[in-house]
């Protein structure tokens, strides 16, 4: 039996999410224990606001390394306490960190998470496992996303599934029917929260639309709607993915410059439907009656949920909670898995999602012990 840690930050910024999980060779991973934490308010603005250029953005950003590896490490502890044990019991933490840039084309391609590795194991007593995403890039892949090979050892069964994870970015993993000659898909289908977040942020004064109550109030403005998902991204093949990069509020603005004054719940709603329809039309490109899992903070949106189900409706559209993992902790579980995959010297990426040159053991080991 092997205990190991899974620390997720996603795009969102909602909190860090810690997961607790056993490893037995040969049965499925446990989930044991689970904990959230939230990033202080002053953090949170730090990292928000590094997201894009701007001065003395080195300076701060070793700054804000540090001082998120201690939340971080802070989550770790708590998560132990809740699950009565000690650190020396546990063989590795997986931690993905913050991303703050994602720029993987061309031959200098690169991503950046934040997260101080060294400092979460000095903090920690732990072995850290972190960088996850870099070997992917240096094979010339996407270094994302990840999530779909954890998604086939966990979900994949008799029946074509399709696991669609909603962060701040949505991505989508196509699983065929296990046994039959199909082949895994996964990539990025653009927006999850992201927008619909900073939309929230800075016009309704709140972190993210809670249900999607806020949404609901308002009706879609097809014209926007129609700029937005004229972006090229919508239309690349795969492998492909994104982020905060291609789809921010400097985008968003220089649409709604060029058209009548819309309200901010008819944007809200707008937004939303721009996730829903891109997630749709993925799903759809690989069966109009597939059996579609959510996981990602966009589960607990009941105004999204609703929307997708009424784009797919020949589709079953359910949470992985059915499939036996709270849809919260699914990508913390996933790096908590590629964390005992690099303990196991066992590759970590799959090529024909990401775009590698090979399979790789991904991420490197900061001893704590």
């Amino acid at each position: 039996m092997t205990l190991v840690i899974g620390l997720m930050s996603g795009t969102s910024m909602d909190g860090v999410d810690a997961a607790l999980i056993r490893f037995n060779e040969h049965e499925a991973p446990e989930l044991l224990c689970s904990h959230s934490l939230d990033l202080p308010p002053p953090l949170l603005r730090e990292l928000h606001a590094l997201c894009q250029p701007a001065n003395n953005e080195i300076d701060r950003l070793g700054r804000a390394e540090r001082q998120l590896s201690r939340v971080f490490a802070e989550c770790c502890h708590n998560l132990l306490a809740k699950a009565g044990l000690d650190a020396s019991e546990v063989a590795a933490i997986g931690s993905h960190g913050q991303t703050v840039r994602h720029h993987p084309d061309g031959p200098n391609g690169f991503t950046l998470q934040l997260g101080c590795p060294s400092t979460l194991a000095a903090l920690t007593g732990i072995d850290v496992i972190a960088d996850f995403r870099r070997m992917d890039i240096a094979l010339g892949g996407q270094g994302a996303p990840l999530v779909p090979a954890f998604h086939q050892a966990l979900f994949q069964n008799q029946q074509d599934r399709a696991i669609v994870n909603i962060g701040g970015i949505a991505n989508i993993t196509w699983l065929p029917a296990s046994g039959g000659s199909g082949e895994v898909v996964g990539y990025d289908t653009g927006p999850g929260n992201t927008l619909m977040d900073a939309w929230c942020r800075e016009r309704f004064g709140c972190n993210y639309d809670d249900n999607g109550q806020l949404a609901a109030q308002g009706q879609v403005n097809q014209a926007l709607l129609r700029r937005l998902l004229s972006h090229a991204y919508f239309n690349q093949s795969p492998p492909k993915s994104t982020g905060r990069e291609l789809f921010n509020m400097v985008w968003l603005q220089g649409h709604l410059n060029s058209l009548d004054p819309i309200s901010d719940h008819d944007v809200l709603a707008t937004l939303l439907m721009l996730t829903v329809a891109s997630i749709a039309d993925c799903v759809s490109q690989h069966s109009a009656n597939a059996q579609l899992y959510v996981c990602g903070g966009g589960a607990f949106n009941g105004e999204l949920m609703h929307q997708l189900a009424q784009q797919l409706p020949n589709a079953t559209v359910q949470s992985t909670a059915v499939l036996g993992l709270d849809p919260q902790w699914v990508e913390a579980s996933a790096f908590a898995w590629l964390a005992y995959r690099h303990l196991q010297r066992l590759p970590g990426n799959l090529p024909a999602v990401t775009g590698a040159s090979r399979a790789a053991v991904l991420g490197g080991r900061y001893h704590g012990r």
